[in-house]
């Protein structure tokens, strides 16, 4: 997920370089009652993420990735950058615009910085097909160094934004993300049984680790933008239920993709899993992994052949469906701009499976 992509819209359409406009309400607008309710796709909208990330980036002005190192070290750029800094304890709204975007990027190497620690080898599981447990050793130590220097990074700049409220949000984003990944490290390698949580506490835990920082860091984009809290908190909904909804379409991708490698794994904590088993029952989840192991090993092609069989992929998205539902209710609190809708497209995009 691009997550400067996603803040650096919201301002736009709340109005960041003026005063907080007012909330505008349709009286037309449907509330969602179920979790099968749908509003539909327009058929205006693009379908496809990458489609949409294009989109949007036209009305930001620019790649919502990191810029080129040669776009970095511009002498254009830099004389841009001079120039800045001359507004700096001025009232312009252009100062505003770059604190907002400098939270985006902090937002991102926070996000990055995470991926990077993530990909830290447990050196206990190592094969002999991994490669020499020298060279994995090293790669361990670069991961830590750079998820590290990124985190530092990421930190120096919330410094420089001087919002207490912002520092104060994000780092509490960062605490939650650590949480969720230990809650997330809770399948035993032996026996392949995870924890018994149910769909409630995998979605508290899915937060934690997937949806805190797009929440907060959207919802401290407002709060930079100078608007109130029940602004700050619509920013807040739209970034928990857009993260939760691209979580669990992730999570359902191995089910509903046609071709499917069978040597291909999913995790026994994604959405489809999770639903499957509190369908199904405790016991006789036990006894389908008990079944579809050979050899100590799991065959995920047959377990994934007795998930598909039952209701967890289809609860699974309609769980996603209804994030999606709860990330448009929160935009409707907007009034109605190119920006708005992009933010809805994405939405759309993310929770279209056909």
């Amino acid at each position: 997920m691009n997550f400067r992509q996603l803040l650096l819209h919201l301002p736009r359409y709340l109005g960041a370089s003026g005063s907080p406009r007012r909330l505008w309400w349709s009286p037309s607008l449907d509330t969602i009652s179920s979790v099968g309710s749908w509003r539909g796709r327009s058929s205006k909208s693009p379908a496809h993420w990458n489609q949409v990330v294009s989109e949007a980036e036209k009305i930001v002005g620019y790649p919502t990735s990191f810029m080129s190192l040669r776009c970095l070290l511009s002498d254009e750029l830099s004389n841009i950058a001079m120039q800045v800094r001359k507004l700096v304890g001025t009232q312009h709204p252009l100062l505003t615009t770059a604190s907002q975007r400098s939270l985006a990027e902090i937002t991102e190497l926070i996000h990055i910085a995470l991926l990077v620690h993530r990909g830290i080898v447990n050196l206990n599981e190592l094969q002999s097909s991994d490669g020499p447990l020298k060279d994995m050793q090293f790669g361990n130590k670069i991961a830590i160094l750079s998820g590290d220097f990124l985190l530092a990074n990421a930190c120096n700049g919330l410094a420089l934004l001087q919002n207490t409220k912002v520092v104060e949000l994000l780092a509490s984003a960062l605490m939650d993300l650590v949480q969720g990944v230990y809650h997330e490290n809770s399948t035993s390698k032996e026996s392949y049984i995870t924890d018994d949580i149910g769909i409630s506490t995998w979605k508290e835990q899915t937060f934690l680790s997937h949806g805190a920082l797009l929440a907060k860091s959207c919802q401290a984009a407002m709060e930079l933008a100078k608007h109130d809290a029940e602004v700050q908190n619509m920013a807040f909904q739209y970034g928990k239920h857009m993260a939760m909804s691209h979580k669990i379409n992730s999570d359902v991708q191995p089910f509903i993709k046609e071709k499917t490698s069978d040597s291909m794994t999913f995790n026994l904590n994604s959405a489809p899993v999770v639903l499957h088993q509190e369908f199904l029952g405790r016991d006789l989840w036990i006894k389908q992994i008990g079944e579809a192991q050979e050899k100590g090993r799991l065959d995920y092609a047959k377990l994934r052949e007795r998930i598909k069989a039952g209701k967890g992929v289809t609860s699974a998205i309609d769980l996603c469906r209804y994030h999606g539902n709860k990330a448009l209710e929160a935009l409707e609190s907007f009034p109605p701009s190119e920006a708005r809708s992009a933010l809805e497209n994405i939405v759309f995009a993310v929770t279209r499976f056909s």
